[in-house]
């Protein structure tokens, strides 16, 4: 039993969206939510479960107080207005890595599997992409991914919204065999009044309020109208108080007339998904599986990855020769020499400037890809991630799955540019320092992106702002543009680009090229050990932030 008494919701803002509403649905049986647009039908829904802000009241589950959608997993399935599944993903493989996502024992992934795709009736459609169902297809591919979890109650919020009769009828009719065949109990959202006849009680909200349930064959005699059609239009002859002041008063001589519920089916136990490293595994794998699937992404991805480090070597092929003769060890000598011949000095002094630049350009192309990496990563899929969560998924593997992926792909990225650069420029200097430096820069700033998409539902949002962040760092960094004194320690600490330069111009500290840097340039140039510890922190920064912001809950 879904019971609720005195609850009452409100909005961010605190404005009231529901006001003080008792009732409870029919156990086994189909329960419709209706009322006129705007009438609070999908926020009583979301503050059932916990997914809106109550003020007040209190709900229950079998006699047991829900208080967070935590308590309820396993147990409440909630399919929202559209069916929220990555449309890369065919039917199949959107089942599969929601079974193993949220159920341990292979052999019953297999049978639940088998019984929900035929159950939806798309087992036709098993190798089809989500992006080429129809609408009706997609409600039962909503409904299958609900079903994985084989919930007691099902919350429907408009899934007929926007489909052709037939397809309408069809989900209902599907919900309906649910109720009858596996006694579950159905909670639907639902416009259409012509459909009352396929719900055993209805609750009819009006501004917030609740004006009736029960049997939805009363409703005209209740309301005194000829025709269901006409329930809105009568709602609105009378103030909202009127109507519940009626209803109050017949609530209180009771409610009779309600069929007879079915035997209820015994309470669920409690959910136990596997455990969050599995989670982990079974997210990076998918999240691999989208990759190759989306050839637009992959595209710009191994465009970046492999171009960027071309561009790097045609700006220094002009320099080649002039960073070729300062290639050689330390010499004090050279120093001195520097300073007593004008042309020694006037060569040096291009040298200088075209390695340091060149340090910087590939810096600033890594925090480039870091932006790519992170920045629409969560943003772009928060639906599903409160979807599946809300089923069981773990926010801790949620969140490491993401900050693997992107960090190996970060990671991948700059060494493959420090690896290219060097070897085609001759970049002196151990290779392990500036595959550090590199690689740690891409990695701290796709970790710091991916924060970032996490505070974000919209991903074009999450994407301008890491765009505005890369952008930054050039001028932030105090390499190529003095910054007064007063802002040099200010700002630097943040600015990934400077660590990434600095660490990566120390690792050549014993070659001539540094001499000649270091004596063209009064910036303080930070050892490689400290310029990685602080793009370690920059990425714990960015962790923490994607932890966080996973662990608030965005539903839209």
């Amino acid at each position: 039993m879904f019971s609720y008494r005195n609850l009452s919701v409100v909005s961010p803002a605190g404005t009231v969206l529901v006001e003080k509403v008792s009732g409870s649905f029919l156990p086994g049986g189909m329960n419709a939510v209706i009322g006129p647009s705007g009438c609070g039908k999908t926020t009583l829904l979301k503050g059932l479960l916990g997914l809106a802000n109550r003020s007040e009241g209190t709900v229950d589950l079998d006699g047991a107080p829900v208080n967070t959608p935590d308590d309820m997993l396993g147990r409440v399935g909630f399919a929202p207005q559209f069916s929220i599944a990555h449309p890369k993903l065919t039917v199949a493989e959107s089942l599969r890595f929601h079974l193993e996502l949220l159920v341990r024992e292979p052999a019953e992934r297999a049978r639940r599997f088998d019984k929900v795709i035929g159950l939806v009736g798309l087992a036709a459609h098993a190798d089809k992409q989500v992006a080429n169902l129809s609408g009706g297809q997609l409600r039962r591919l909503g409904l299958a991914l609900e079903l994985i979890t084989d919930p007691v109650c099902l919350f429907c919020d408009e899934v007929t919204s926007g489909l052709d009769p037939q397809s309408e009828e069809m989900v209902l009719e599907l919900l309906r065999r649910l109720c009858r065949e596996e006694g579950k109990t159905v909670v639907c959202v639902i416009h259409n009044l012509g459909r009352m006849a396929f719900f055993d009680r209805v609750t009819v909200l009006h501004h917030g309020r609740m004006v009736y349930e029960g049997g939805g064959d009363r409703l005209p005699a209740r309301f005194g109208i000829g025709n269901v059609h006409d329930l809105y239009d009568r709602l609105e002859e009378e103030p909202v108080e009127h109507w519940v002041a009626a209803w109050e008063r017949k609530a209180e001589e009771g409610k009779p007339g309600d069929a007879p519920p079915p035997e209820p089916p015994p309470p669920a136990a409690p959910a136990n998904p596997p455990g969050a490293w599995s989670q982990t595994g079974v997210l990076l794998r998918r999240r691999l599986r989208l990759m190759v699937r989306d050839r637009g992404y992959l595209g710009l991805t191994l465009a970046i990855t492999f171009g960027f480090p071309l561009l790097v070597v045609i700006f220094a092929l002009g320099g080649l020769p002039q960073i070729e003769s300062l290639r050689l060890a330390h010499d004090p000598n050279f120093l001195e020499a520097m300073r007593s011949r004008m042309e020694f000095q006037l060569e040096a002094s291009r040298t200088a400037t075209l390695v340091s630049g060149l340090v910087m350009f590939q810096v600033i192309l890594l925090t480039l890809m870091g932006s790519n990496n992170g920045a629409r990563e969560i943003a772009a899929e928060r639906p599903v991630y409160e979807k599946e969560r809300l089923s069981g998924l773990h926010p801790a593997a949620y969140v490491a799955s993401k900050a693997l992926f992107v960090t190996g792909l970060g990671l991948f990225q700059g060494a493959w540019m420090a690896g290219f650069v060097k070897v085609v420029c001759g970049f002196p200097g151990p290779w392990s320092g500036q595959i550090l430096a590199l690689g740690g820069t891409a990695a701290a700033m796709s970790l710091v992106c991916l924060g970032l998409s996490s505070l974000f539902s919209s991903a074009e949002r999450a994407s301008l702002l890491s765009i505005y962040l890369v952008g930054f760092q050039l001028p932030l960094s105090g390499v190529v543009l003095a910054l007064p004194d007063s802002l040099v320690w200010l700002v630097r600490p943040f600015i990934s680009a400077y660590w990434g330069w600095a660490g990566y111009l120390t690792t050549m500290k014993d070659t001539r090229l540094y001499d000649a840097v270091i004596m063209y340039s009064d910036t303080w140039l930070s050892p490689v050990a400290m310029a990685a510890a602080v793009l370690g922190l920059h990425a714990v920064g960015g962790l923490l932030m994607a932890v966080w912001g996973c662990h608030r809950r965005a539903w839209t």
